[in-house]
């Protein structure tokens, strides 16, 4: 049994088109689990006109990504999920996703499974999951190490962020849930992966499930779209910034190899404060 769980706050548009896709899908999953942490913008209505077969969660506006995402996985366990596939609000799945997402999980049954991302604007692949090197806080892209022809099947990554993620029941038994209380909205995605691997469990990018994805609709995004000292602060130190420095300290103290914490903590910490302005 499969449950579909997506995070919800606004963006009635993307939501829309994201349940539009899971509708069309060559495999349904048994439920879909929205959690609308508070939308005020007509999101309660679509969900409720369009969508009635959605179990929908509520929050207040104040669960972030990583209490949301939590409530809903507690929802589908209950449910008697197998397996959970998390995904975002701003994604549409090909019409075999999930097929080819359980086609997968038969082959590794017990490996958390990411997506493919394509650009949904330039239909050119986007993301495929990291190698991190923990020395230098960096990660290698595996799109940019493969070939085109190499861009199939099954290939292990270090790292995968939970936008098309699917994770199986047994590692929410071993590991627990995302951490919601120090990583409450980016990074747990990552912090829950690399926690996973250390148990055992292993982490691959599934080339052949796609999913079609916007992203310069992320939060960050907008952030660092415009150069201004304000947003240099939101980026840095606003909890729905991409280079929150307290998270990244959190993050890194919570999975960075004793031996490369004082360098890895380091490095990354200029590249946050110094790449807001490059990239």
């Amino acid at each position: 049994m499969i449950s579909v769980v997506i995070p919800v706050h606004n963006r009635k548009k993307f939501t829309e088109e994201c349940l539009n896709s899971l509708q069309m899908q060559t495999f349904r999953a048994d439920h879909i689990i929205v959690i609308d942490d508070g939308s005020t913008d007509g999101t309660r209505e679509l969900l409720r006109e369009k969508f009635p077969h959605v179990n929908v969660l509520r929050g207040d506006g104040n669960l972030f990504w990583t209490a949301a995402i939590n409530l809903g996985i507690r929802k589908a366990l209950y449910l008697g999920s197998d397996h959970v596939l998390t995904l975002n609000n701003d994604t549409v799945a090909s019409m075999d996703f999930i097929e080819k997402m359980v086609r997968a999980a038969r082959e590794a049954p017990d490996a958390l499974l990411g997506a493919f991302d394509i650009d949904s604007v330039t239909r050119k692949p986007y993301y495929g999951g990291e190698l991190i090197n923990w020395k230098w806080s960096s990660s290698k892209f595996l799109l940019n190490l493969l070939k085109e022809d190499q861009q199939k099947g099954l290939h292990e990554v270090s790292l995968f962020p939970a936008r098309g993620l699917l994770i199986p029941r047994r590692v929410f038994e071993t590991i627990g849930f995302f951490e919601e209380r120090q990583l409450p909205h980016y990074m747990a995605d990552y912090d829950f992966t690399l926690k996973a691997r250390r148990k055992g469990f292993k982490i691959y990018c599934n080339f052949d499930a796609r999913i079609y994805t916007y992203p310069e609709e992320g939060g960050d995004h907008k952030i660092r779209k415009h150069k201004t000292f304000k947003n240099y602060v939101k980026h840095l130190f606003d909890i729905k910034g991409g280079g929150n420095l307290v998270n990244f300290t959190i993050y890194t103290f919570r999975n960075c190899p004793p031996q490369y914490l004082f360098p890895g903590l380091i490095t990354g910490l200029v590249r946050r404060m110094v790449g807001f302005w490059l990239k």
